[in-house]
């Protein structure tokens, strides 16, 4: 089973909704899916659990942290749902190392019955991203093209607790960053420019899906994105013709994402 963790330390970039798709589109590509959500506002839960696709847990995602011994169901896309004991994990800094020994050997216990686990984390950087990111094969970066999220691409790798850096270097060798992925994407002059700036600082962390100088994994902003989230459906199996083109405008970055994830014996993200 391979482990890709969303996370960014700034919210509203459309995290959840990029978890939301990618969940479905691996089942939807016949790989076992483990969905987990350690943000306690349920962004991710929501939309799968209604979508009806995702078997449900027993459980909360805070049972991972505070069990090593939780079953999940045998199913081929289950989802282990936010619950509100998320909140209270931070607040108990003895047990932090337990809970993410635990929460390692929670996802251990389930290596062979999936292919792909898919993590949505929460914005703070506290004890959830921690235990995520100490498990995780790869994470990827949703992130808003403006100069608040440009700023914050230090933090994302250097942060003294939860920096991609420090986890690798002190907690987890093997994390892979595969990269940055700009969400909500816009063709205005003003995103054009930020865009422009994001390659010219930070191009060896984003996503190359093509020849171009400009080339890169990107999510649109389309409202049948938003609808979709909303209103738990699938995007490319809605009835409009805005959400067909708004998948179009995803494929190749999912395809380059799931290239890279599901490689066998050969990982390409960049080494934080």
């Amino acid at each position: 089973m391979k482990t890709l963790v969303l996370a960014n330390q700034k919210g509203g970039v459309g995290k959840s909704a990029v978890a939301t798709l990618l969940a479905h589109y691996f089942a939807q590509q016949g790989q076992r899916v483990l969905a987990i959500d350690l943000d306690h506002q349920g962004n991710f839960s929501k939309p799968l659990r209604r979508s009806g696709r995702a078997e449900l847990a027993n459980v909360g995602a805070d049972a991972l942290m505070i069990s090593s011994a939780t079953l999940l169901p045998t199913k081929p896309f289950v989802l282990v749902p936010s619950a509100a004991g998320l909140l209270g994990l931070e607040r108990q800094p003895a047990l932090h190392n337990p809970f993410a020994r635990n929460f390692r050997a929670a996802l251990a216990a389930v290596n062979a019955q999936f292919d792909l686990c898919i993590i949505d984390t929460n914005p703070n950087p506290d004890i959830r991203l921690i235990a995520a990111l100490a498990s995780a094969d790869f994470v990827l970066s949703p992130i808003q093209l403006n100069q608040e999220a440009l700023d914050g691409v230090g933090a994302l790798l250097n942060h003294e607790r939860v920096g991609i850096r420090k986890i690798k270097a002190v907690l987890n060798p093997k994390l892979k960053l595969i990269g940055l992925l700009p969400t909500l994407v816009e063709p205005t002059p003003f995103q054009r420019s930020n865009f422009a700036q994001l390659i010219q600082q930070y191009k060896p962390l984003l996503i190359p899906v093509g020849s171009g100088p400009g080339d890169f994994a990107f999510i649109p902003k389309r409202s049948a994105i938003a609808e979709a989230q909303a209103n738990a459906e699938v995007l490319w199996e809605m009835k409009k013709t805005a959400a067909r083109d708004a998948w179009k405008e995803i494929v190749p970055s999912f395809e380059k994402i799931s290239g890279i994830v599901l490689s066998a014996g050969e990982h390409h993200g960049l080494a934080a």
